[in-house]
């Protein structure tokens, strides 16, 4: 059975690693016969939530930007994917500006079930990405019929571009455990 797939890619850098990575996954998502939306932050306008927990109750963010889109392919997904660079050990920062922003989720009945982490770093430790990891499962953690199903790390890249040639570009690709 297919199912829709939505792959954010949060780096901002032209030829980004991680973007290079979700690209691949969206290609292997689309090969499995899966529906796959990919979205770039390049170029996007998401603002700092301000707290205000208006979305509560309206359904949705007062601040019309675009987060409110986001949040609602996210919101229709199967499958969320979220693709990033790790900056001092932890995810970007838009990546997390943009995880606040869709706390309207939060009350709503959420399609999504599986959640994939795509990281990259110039560091290639095997403890690199842990921080990222933990962040995003306290994101999944708030939705209780989620999960995080699957995690790609690729270290040791730093310039744009560098990524290629890797062998985690075809791990990406075979990472979707799921037939359509």
């Amino acid at each position: 059975m297919s199912k829709k797939v939505v792959v954010i890619s949060t780096s901002l850098r032209a030829n980004s690693n991680s973007e290079a990575l979700a690209k691949e996954f969206v290609k292997g998502a689309e090969a499995a016969g899966h529906e796959v939306e990919y979205i770039s932050l390049k170029g996007k306008s998401i603002a700092f939530c301000i707290g205000c927990l208006a979305c509560q109750s309206k359904g949705h963010c007062i601040i019309n930007d675009d987060a409110l889109p986001i949040t609602e392919a996210v919101l229709n997904a199967d499958v969320v994917v979220w693709a990033t660079p790790i900056y001092y050990y932890e995810m970007a920062g838009q990546i997390k500006v943009l995880i606040d922003r869709m706390n309207s989720m939060f009350p709503k009945d959420y399609k999504f079930r599986e959640v994939y982490l795509l990281a990259t770093a110039a560091d290639n430790g095997s403890y690199t990405p842990e921080r990222a990891l933990a962040g995003l499962t306290g994101w999944i953690d708030c939705f209780e019929k989620a999960k995080l199903a699957g995690s790609l790390f690729c270290g040791g890249v730093n310039a744009a571009g560098e990524i290629s040639g890797s062998s985690k570009l075809q791990e990406a690709y075979d990472l979707v455990g799921f037939k359509a």
